[in-house]
């Protein structure tokens, strides 16, 4: 049936290939056994998904449970989970890890925040906090390093407004989702990090309930039907996706696209050109990669039967440079199509905020490019460190330099 390939043991994560590239691992089990079987530490065998069709399959299917809380859960060490976790309560308003009704029931709520049309009213806003930001950094002496500059602030900014997050609390919220982040840590620390912002979170939305403002935490304070527990839960998802992935894209895309200074050109002398450009680099770097199932009962999936109980891990990356749905997917073309990526998911957990990230990386990359037409790398590329210890991927500093005047 499927060629015989040998079964890995805990995911691969080395990226061998290069920074945007799957792990070299990855690849060859999508090439030859898209569902290939995965044994955990614990020795718990799962399954792996790397390949577009059968990872977009999975996706739509519900019975694919995203719940944490239904059996023993297995994952491997390099999330910076146990390798084994009894099953644990379900965290009260975290509707990522929910399936339908209940998902269905807290999403629904925030359907309304988050409309295409709501977004494109936001986006004269987005553009003027970009350009504030941009003027910053205009006053700084290179080389300056654009993560903390430019690529965090943008998008803690206008998410902070958008919940009615006091931005001036941004250095603590900020230190402890990148701690919650890290993969390889005792769990003491990694639930420090949790606690520490979940009680900051409980306090907000406790004052939103008892005098709410026009923000979207207000917005669903407003919802007597929510607890404040389930408030505080969807406040630390929105929080830590608003922030962290959009972060870690405007950081990670200028990396690339300085790789390709063609490209880069292009880009500056035609904006048009940047909402597919924002396609492709959210296809070619899949910066929230990795991801967990649950089968609740037995499935069919790429020819291999995935039995009740089986934990899944699934890899956007490696299916979004899948050749049987993009050729040539390990070269970044802005001139791409790229519909169809899977990286903002597929089916009931597409992501919320998918328009809101388009827009601040429409906004942030076409800023940038504008306003810096001598950008450049102030370090090799080699010496750039990436963040291959984290769950969202991207680098941890980008370190560059631009000719003074321009």
């Amino acid at each position: 049936m499927s060629q015989t390939v040998d079964v890995p043991h805990g995911l691969p994560m080395d990226r061998d290939a290069g920074p945007f590239d799957p792990p070299s691992a990855l690849t060859r089990l999508r090439d030859t056994r898209p569902v290939s079987p995965l044994v955990f530490p614990d020795g718990h065998e799962g399954w792996l998904v790397t390949g577009y069709e059968e990872v977009r399959q999975l996706m739509a299917d519900t019975r694919f449970s995203s719940r944490l809380d239904l059996d023993v859960i297995h994952v491997p060490y390099e999330t910076g989970m146990p390798a084994a976790t009894e099953p644990s309560p379900q965290l009260p308003g975290m509707f990522i890890a929910m399936d339908p009704p209940d998902h269905s029931r807290l999403r629904r709520k925030l359907t309304g925040a988050f409309t295409v049309k709501r977004m494109k009213q936001l986006e004269e806003h987005i553009a003027d906090v970009v350009e504030r930001q941009l003027d910053h950094l205009a006053r700084l002496a290179p080389p300056v390093d654009l993560v903390r500059e430019f690529a965090l602030p943008v998008p803690s900014l206008v998410i902070c407004e958008l919940l009615g997050v006091p931005y001036a609390d941004r250095d603590s919220f900020q230190a402890n989702s990148a701690q919650f982040m890290v993969r390889e840590q005792p769990l003491e620390q990694k639930m420090g990090a949790y606690i520490a912002l979940n009680t900051y979170l409980t306090e907000l939305v406790t004052n939103k309930r008892a005098d709410p403002g026009e923000d979207i935490l207000s917005d669903l304070a407003r919802h007597d039907d929510l607890t404040i527990e389930e408030l505080t839960g969807a406040a630390f998802l929105l929080l830590l996706a608003g922030h962290e992935t959009t972060a870690n894209m405007l950081s990670l895309g200028t990396f690339a696209l300085l790789q390709h200074p063609g490209q880069c050109a292009e880009l500056r002398a035609d904006a048009e050109l940047l909402p597919g450009a924002v396609e492709e680099l959210l296809r070619y770097l899949s910066v929230a990669d990795i991801f967990f199932r649950y089968a609740t009962e037995d499935l069919e999936l790429g020819g291999e039967t995935i039995t009740k109980g089986s934990t899944v891990v699934v890899s956007l990356l490696a299916a979004n440079h899948d050749p049987r749905r993009f050729e040539n997917p390990g070269t970044l073309d802005i001139h791409r199509n790229a519909r169809g990526l899977l990286s903002f998911g597929h089916g009931v957990h597409q992501c919320l905020g998918q328009q809101l990230a388009r827009i601040e990386m429409r906004a942030g990359f076409e800023g940038l490019l504008r306003r810096f037409p001598t950008l450049a790398l102030a370090v090799p590329a080699e010496e750039v460190k990436l963040r291959t210890d984290m769950n969202i991927y991207g680098v941890h500093a980008l370190p560059v330099t631009w000719t003074a005047g321009s």
